[in-house]
């Protein structure tokens, strides 16, 4: 009796053992999160309010050479904390951001290999952040992850806000569908540029949006990339589990480690309001706090640009048509003009009259340094020296009229991809803009990365990307890199990086255009980890006078302003040409007007691919500004004014679509009207098709 008795305690005790669990909530209670064992394989798993959000998934990853970290855990040490702090970003949608969460650090102990590892949890009230680190410790120093089997199963067919997986780029539009027909729309993809690359059908990049029957929203996506490959998603159809896919080198590997190392966060946003989905701060939570001790130099820059009249194609940035102009051999004031050039003089100086007459900070000018003769071909390994003007550009005259009109310029720095070439002239390339007046630049990396066979992506560009960000910060440069990695809320350790791109930015508008949709998805995708410099600010859509094959931009003007509201960034660029703005200039006075820095943001309608409207306090007075974006269906919006200071009087502008305005049709028709409003105060505002609205809210003085 008493054998059989110890028998069936010992198999309920490993039965206990297998499924273990550990549990963690969130400071307000709703979000829980659940991890065990089973059979030696960690799992995890999630629930908002009751409701599942993350099904059982398991954790682990595989190393060369190497059984990986998988299975055979036991479980080790668990510990526990509570952090609770308010913190001060030096530019941001607010002047405060509060970081209160639950963690949880579980040790999982593979005995037959006398290692260990530590998964670390924190729950916000909106999410979940946990990452994989790896102690010193005898048995693992140096190690090869060849995957990361982290999962993420889904609790149904989530209606899902996509792109496809890919190594090198994000430019894509979004597509909406169900997580079932990921995998037919995928296929239905035409790819323009050979370079792209899908690892599967069925895998797409993060952020990922997602919403439920039931009306959650969930975004999966990383925070605090550092020293590790970039995490796409594969899906599995037939049980819609997400499997972390991270993007590999050359040899297929995927992260090349050195204990004492950690993994990035791998984050899950839950919410059952969209607009609460915008006001996260979980990503730039799951950073480091600042590294700069001075951050003095660091301002949010509003700017122009001798750029889109490239984009479209009315102007080059090459000096010269002739072929095989071979790059340090080549006299340039022996060449021929190609006539087409921008980036000269005359034309800056243009752009310098108007900016400075509106009291913008800063002019971006691509173009002015030879090579772009030759900046897609054979010798890109070396084309770019970041140092030699063209003739026509002459950079100490241009920052002394520029400097004359209280303006800096903004230096451009396109690598075509050669990132090794980069660093080798880095130094001088940031130390020729201290000499010269610059304080911040725009990157780039179009084209395949050298060395060969590496990806945007990967481990070793994610690395160059930041090796660049803390160079720059030490000859107190700001950073706005394009064609780099996705930010993960890098921005919060380095605020020098100001901006990025890492998405379908406006100048796709003339390629073929985006949907008016894709502004509606943005904030809630490729914003969650960082500003975007997206280029707003269009008021001609038709393009066909530059290039006869040109698209038109798939925006009315009013969506336009909006996009200075919605689409948040330090970094703003009033992108069209001066002689744009001249022709609307009633409607460019709210470019004027909006700032870059804010003190506080209200989300106050939101719904993912179809429209938001946000309102933002002036960092520097008491004044508010609202924009609206909408989709392809026209609609009306209903919102109240409650956000103003009580007994307060304010005056406000409403730039609006007109009744017949239409993106594709009329999209330049909008209509200005003003009107005296207090907090207690609504307004009904019409959206036309690719539509929206702006509206300053200036306080009334006092008599």
């Amino acid at each position: 009796m008493m054998r059989k008795i110890f028998v069936t305690f010992l198999a309920i005790f490993t039965i206990m053992s297998c499924y273990s669990n550990e549990t963690l909530t969130s400071p307000d209670g709703e979000v829980k999160l659940q991890v065990y064992l089973k059979q030696g394989v960690p799992y995890y798993q999630v629930s908002f309010k009751d409701s599942p959000v993350i099904k059982p998934s398991k954790l682990g990853l595989k190393l060369k050479d190497d059984s990986g970290f998988m299975d055979g855990f036991t479980l080790g040490q668990v510990t526990r904390s509570t952090f609770d702090h308010t913190w001060e970003p030096v530019w941001g949608e607010e002047s405060e951001i509060r970081n209160h969460y639950n963690e949880m650090a579980v040790t999982l102990n593979q005995e037959s290999k006398d290692r260990h590892i530590v998964v670390r949890f924190r729950v916000f009230d909106d999410g979940v952040g946990f990452r994989y680190e790896f102690p010193n410790q005898k048995n693992l120093n140096y190690f090869v992850v060849t995957d990361e089997c982290t999962e993420f199963a889904m609790t149904g067919d989530h209606t899902a806000f996509w792109i496809p997986g890919d190594y090198d780029t994000q430019e894509y539009d979004y597509i909406e569908s169900k997580l079932s027909e990921i995998g037919k729309e995928s296929k239905l993809l035409h790819y323009d540029n050979a370079s792209m690359t899908r690892f599967s059908d069925t895998g797409v990049q993060t952020a990922l949006l997602m919403k439920t029957d039931a009306g959650l929203y969930i975004t999966l996506h990383e925070a605090a990339l550092l020293d590790y490959s970039c995490m796409n998603l594969n899906l599995n159809e037939e049980n819609l589990t997400f499997t972390s896919w991270l993007t590999p080198d050359v040899l297929g590997n995927k992260c090349y480690l050195q204990t004492d190392c950690v993994s990035p966060w791998r984050t899950i946003l839950v919410t059952d309001n969209g607009a609460d989905l915008l006001e996260s701060r979980m990503t730039l939570n799951l950073n480091e706090p600042c590294a700069i001790e001075d951050t003095s130099w660091i301002k949010p820059v509003k700017y122009m640009g001798v750029w889109w009249e490239m984009i479209t194609g009315k102007s080059s940035w090459a000096y010269t048509d002739l072929p095989n102009v071979k790059i340090g051999e080549t006299d340039f004031t022996k060449t021929k003009n190609n006539g087409r050039h921008a980036a000269n003089n005359e034309n800056v100086k243009r752009y310098i009259d108007f900016a400075s007459k509106y009291g913008f900070d800063q002019l971006l000018v691509e173009g002015w340094n030879v090579g772009w003769e030759d900046w897609f071909g054979h010798s890109k390994d070396y084309v770019f020296d970041f140092l030699t003007p063209y003739p026509d550009f002459d950079p100490q005259e241009l920052q002394k009229y520029a400097k004359d009109k209280d303006m800096k310029l903004m230096m451009h720095h396109e690598t075509s991809g050669s990132a090794r070439n980069y660093e080798r002239h880095m130094d001088k390339a940031y130390q020729f803009m201290v000499d010269n007046g610059y304080n911040s630049v725009k990157s780039g990396y179009v084209g395949n990365i050298i060395p060969r066979g590496e990806y945007h992506y990967g481990q070793w560009m994610v690395n160059h990307y930041q090796y660049a960000i803390e160079k720059a910060a030490e000859y107190h440069i700001m950073v706005n890199a394009h064609e780099a990695v996705r930010p993960t809320g890098i921005c919060r350790t380095y605020p020098n990086l100001i901006g990025n791109e890492a998405a379908r930015g406006t100048e796709y508008q003339a390629f073929g255009g985006s949907k008016p949709h894709h502004v509606t998805i943005l904030p809630f995708t490729r914003l969650n980890g960082g500003p975007m410099d997206y280029t707003p600010g269009i008021f001609n859509m038709d393009l066909s006078s530059f290039a006869p094959n040109s698209s038109k931009v798939n925006s009315t003007l009013a969506n336009q302003l909006a996009l200075f509201i919605t689409m948040y960034s330090p970094l703003q660029m009033a992108a069209d040409m001066p002689e744009h703005y001249e022709k609307y200039i009633d409607a460019f006075q709210f470019i004027v007007d909006v700032p870059v820095e804010w003190a506080e943001s209200k989300y106050l309608l939101a719904e993912p691919g179809d429209y938001i409207v946000i309102a933002r306090k002036d960092k520097n007075s008491n004044n508010w500004f609202v924009g609206g974006v909408n989709d392809e269906n026209p609609r009306t919006v209903d919102f109240d004014l409650d956000f103003l200071e009580d007994g307060k009087k304010y005056t406000a502008t409403i730039y609006a679509d007109s009744k017949d305005a239409h993106y594709a049709e009329n999209p330049e028709s909008y209509v200005i009207t003003t009107k005296k409003v207090t907090s207690k105060s609504d307004l009904k505002i019409m959206m036309a098709s690719g539509g929206g609205f702006a509206i300053s809210i200036i306080e009334t003085p006092a008599k």
